[in-house]
């Protein structure tokens, strides 16, 4: 991971989220922080409901209340994110924020780790991982901000869609 700032936690009023981050990123294009606060993020997860048999897929906050900041800890940082309008404070003891370990910033999936993929539509390509592994199949569609494919795999005789995620297949 560069060592070009943490990822610190800060406190909103609840539903001021993506407020507070268009605010901050405001703040930071005006004052020109740019070489300070590098990143601000609402981390968000797909739902599915399904409302009268009908499939609706919506963006939900992971963390209500919370905007993550990536930045270098200065008093100038501090105090930008600090006075953000909607912002109450940042998590840690006191006045002191604590920045996210590696381990919880990969937990959280802030940072992704994209994959390159190198394979292309209509490649045969085996599943390496798993409970479709070691079965071969053709890219039908691949999704690049998802990291994910689209194979056909052929399962009981029949061509079936499977979704894979980059990591779990390869050139086959």
């Amino acid at each position: 991971m560069e060592e070009r700032g943490r990822w610190y936690v800060a406190h909103t009023y609840s539903g001021y989220e993506n407020k507070v981050k268009a605010n901050i990123e405001k703040l930071v294009e005006n004052r020109h922080m740019q070489d300070v606060i590098f990143e601000v993020s609402v981390p968000m997860e797909e739902q599915v409901e399904i409302k009268n048999g009908k499939k609706k897929v919506t963006q939900k906050k992971i963390f209500p209340g919370y905007v993550l900041v990536k930045m270098l800890m200065t008093d100038e940082s501090w105090y930008v994110v600090r006075n953000t309008r909607g912002v109450t404070g940042f998590v840690g003891p006191g006045s002191k924020p604590v920045p996210l370990t590696d381990a919880e910033v990969k937990a959280l999936g802030v940072e992704k780790n994209t994959v390159k993929l190198d394979a292309i539509l209509g490649d045969n390509v085996k599943v390496v991982s798993g409970p479709f592994e070691n079965f071969i199949g053709v890219i039908q569609e691949i999704n690049n901000d998802k990291q994910k494919v689209k194979v056909l795999v052929s399962m009981f005789g029949r061509e079936t869609p499977v979704e894979l995620e980059f990591t779990q297949i390869e050139k086959f």
